[in-house]
């Protein structure tokens, strides 16, 4: 039986599109999110202050005694003498997590997409016809691998901060266990940040890639941890933003309670 069907051609040219919904609103949002994060941060690391308290750091008037909170863009914070004032120890912190997170699939797929309209979206027109794939200067995406091991040990120090952030200067000196919400907001830093590492692709090709058998390896073990990764891999853009997020707040809360704006309010 004889059938009519309307052959519509395929969109061409920078962002034509067949496409009658909001397509755009995505990219849109990703710039504006990826934009102000890096614009923050970039002040952070510039402003070089209010970035610790307690145990020796800045003293907040408010709170003289405080659990040590270190802002995660100075973390672990690296000291040295001979270097000028107005270098910021962030510099020597931020180019490893900025790295992981630039080399990520998930933010190459948003920052691809946001900025450099490459493409826009799905089934809309881009400016080049011919797929020319990450060569030459993006190479160095592949570097994604090992910005992954720095980052495991990056989550092994921000572990350690959180375990800073429940020790409170005790009578006589020493120390007491303690819980402010300095400490929550640290420890929920750091479980995003775990959550987007540990959904990472690459971790996930690390534990069971590279292989036709998991039983003929490692047996059960790698492939129930190739399965829990992979659960997590389904979130990836979710720990992404929020972990994003996070680790933004993070330290605008460090900042505000080590400059005196806010009250580290004590839980236990």
């Amino acid at each position: 039986m004889a059938t009519d069907a309307a052959i519509v051609a395929p969109a061409s040219g920078l962002g034509h599109t067949h496409r009658r919904d909001a397509w755009w609103v995505g990219p849109l949002a990703t710039a504006v999110g990826l934009g102000l994060f890096i614009i923050y941060s970039t002040f952070r690391a510039f402003y070089n202050a209010d970035f610790e308290l307690g145990h020796g750091a800045k003293v907040n008037p408010i709170l003289p005694e405080n659990a040590y909170l270190l802002s995660p863009f100075y973390s672990p914070l690296l000291a040295f003498p001979w270097l000028p004032s107005w270098l910021s120890p962030a510099f020597f912190i931020l180019w490893a997590p900025g790295g992981f997170r630039l080399t990520c699939y998930y933010y190459r797929k948003a920052y691809y997409r946001a900025y450099f309209w490459d493409p826009p979206a799905c089934a809309v027109g881009e400016g080049r016809r011919t797929y020319q794939g990450e060569t030459r200067l993006f190479l160095f995406q592949n570097l994604n691998r090992y910005f992954l091991y720095i980052a495991l040990v990056f989550l092994v120090l921000l572990a350690i901060d959180v375990v800073h952030a429940c020790l409170w200067p005790a009578e006589g000196g020493g120390l007491r266990l303690g819980v402010n919400l300095g400490t929550l907001v640290l420890a929920a830093n750091t479980t995003l940040l775990s959550l987007y590492t540990f959904s990472c692709h690459s971790l996930r090709h690390l534990i069971g890639g590279n292989m036709d058998c998991f039983s003929c390896t490692l047996g059960a073990t790698r492939y129930n941890l190739w399965r829990g990764a992979s659960v997590l891999n389904k979130r990836h853009m979710l720990w992404a933003w929020t972990s994003l997020f996070m680790v933004g707040f993070a330290d605008f809360y460090v900042w505000m309670v080590a400059s005196g704006h806010f009250t580290d309010i004590r839980i236990i």
